[in-house]
């Protein structure tokens, strides 16, 4: 059993706080502490710069990226307009940021690490950053930085009680354990493919994305009826049809984004028209449905609960909560498009396939249609998502309670153009298209024949497959932790 020396004491500056003596002891001994797997000594010019806010402007070419842009359920950075801030280019400090850095957070979300998946040259690092020299072992590392073991040993050692806590470089100082086998070296391949691998789908699930973005918006603009936009200040009139003044209904970018819906030369309907009904996801309080049981693991009998802070931009779940109750609740039906009305507004999933005894709360809507084709409803919840990213949705929420939110009757000012059933299984394919996984695969082909079959298959495909590979990392790390025999298989 692992005890604390005097040595130990005195480096710590007499500090008998016990959660700074705490070790965190593990069986495997093949250990080495972070700062010896880097390239160099960390340096104070590999530490990011702290600009001040009043270095913010509405429009840049260059941007600041924030510590909230490295998040737990994420490989990769999250860049939108909360993360990655424009700043005037005089401010700006040039880091040289290369697709595969590693990025670290030292501050806030302490350990919290990412890689690049591109280079950003106009992009600069906050002062809550390090950009990390690794070249050798740099998916492995980074794996085990990601991996919950790296976490708790830096929450041992960065000290408590301080509103926010500050972590310097004491991330440094966290041990990295290493497989003791005698194919050590291929164990190490096969952790840093997997990690690989699963950045390669987030990759394709953001690109993806992208593309139904791109596709809806090309078709849109491209195939308007003659005559063009003309801006007219709200009227009375106006006014009085729409009885709300506190709406950006009356702007720019909202009589833009409505004209190009209407005017587009095949027509448009209301979801009512095309047969659609929107109904409130299962009210979960005891006034309801009386006392239920949380747990964030599953469990027999449990319902599976999917809550709309942990729907993504890219239209997939990071995760799922479970809960027990008695009662028989309102459950989500196969090609059920759940909608966000309130907080994050707007983010919207298309449940396809077998989907058993899973609810969401009375913040999201159901959007059921039981006539309509799988292909028409995924277009339906691509096209909501798509008005949410430029922001139409949010022109006509209600935002008096802090957050934008939706009812009943703000769907009923949205259309929908009407795409052909073509165009609509095109959008429908980038986003669940499954698709047969290759066999026979080895540490020589696994990364290109994966690589492959992202290409083929829909973003739901890829986020249940990225899931399963990052649940199977995390059991390879355990046994690595455990000093256990990892046994190398490529079937998943």
């Amino acid at each position: 059993m692992p005890t604390t020396s005097y040595k130990e004491i005195i480096g710590l500056r007499y500090n008998l706080a016990p959660s700074q003596l705490t070790i965190l002891d593990i069986p495997n001994k093949n250990i080495k502490l972070a700062k010896d797997l880097l390239d160099r000594k960390l340096k104070f010019s590999d530490n990011g710069n702290e600009i001040g806010s009043i270095n913010y402007i509405s429009r840049s070419s260059h941007f600041f990226i924030r510590a909230k842009a490295l998040q737990p359920d994420y490989f990769l950075p999250i860049l939108d307009s909360e993360t990655a801030m424009p700043i005037r280019p005089q401010v700006f400090t040039n880091f040289d940021l290369k697709e595969g850095d590693l990025i670290i957070s030292k501050d806030s979300n302490i350990g919290e690490i990412v890689i690049l998946d591109k280079d950003y040259p106009n992009y600069t690092i906050s002062g809550a950053l390090y950009k990390l020299p690794i070249t050798k072992n740099k998916f492995y590392i980074f794996a085990f930085i990601k991996h919950n073991h790296f976490r708790k040993q830096l929450d041992l050692l960065v000290p408590k009680g301080s509103t926010i806590r500050h972590a310097k470089s004491l991330f440094l100082d966290c041990k990295i354990p290493f497989p003791n086998q005698k194919n050590a070296v291929n164990v190490i391949k096969y952790v840093e493919l997997l990690t690989q691998a699963i950045i390669n789908k987030e990759k394709v699930i953001r690109r993806k994305n992208k593309m139904i973005f791109d596709f809806i918006e090309k078709e849109l603009l491209e195939n308007q009826k003659e005559g063009d936009f003309k801006f007219v200040e709200p009227t009375f009139r106006e006014i009085e049809q729409v009885k709300r003044l506190d709406t950006g209904m009356y702007n720019l970018q909202y009589k833009k984004t409505k004209h190009n819906i209407t005017n587009y030369k095949y027509g448009f309907s209301k979801l009512e028209a095309l047969g659609y009904k929107i109904t409130r996801g299962q009210n979960l309080q005891i006034s309801n449905i009386g006392r239920s049981i949380y747990s964030d693991i599953p469990k027999s009998n449990f319902y599976k609960l999917i809550l709309s802070k942990n729907f993504t931009e890219w239209m997939t779940v990071t995760k799922e909560g479970y809960l027990g109750n008695a009662k028989k609740l309102k459950t989500i039906q196969n090609g059920d498009i759940i909608f966000s009305c309130r907080g994050d507004l707007g983010r919207t999933i298309i449940f396809c396939g077998d989907i058993e005894n899973t609810i969401t709360n009375i913040d999201n809507v159901h959007i059921v249609n039981k006539q309509a084709s799988l292909s028409s409803k995924i277009f339906i919840g691509c096209f909501l998502n798509y008005l949410r990213k430029i922001g139409f949705l949010s022109l006509i929420s209600i935002t008096g309670s802090g957050a934008d939110s939706f009812t009943k009757y703000h769907f009923d000012l949205l259309d929908f153009p009407n795409f052909s059933e073509a165009k609509q299984k095109e959008i429908s394919s980038l986003y669940h298209n499954p698709t047969e996984y290759a066999e026979n695969l080895n540490s020589d082909n696994f990364l290109e024949q994966d690589t492959k079959w992202n290409e083929k298959t829909g973003i739901i495909e890829l986020d249940k497959s990225m899931k399963q590979m990052k649940e199977h990392l995390d059991t390879v790390l355990d046994k690595i932790v455990n000093d256990e025999t990892i046994l190398i298989d490529f079937c998943l």
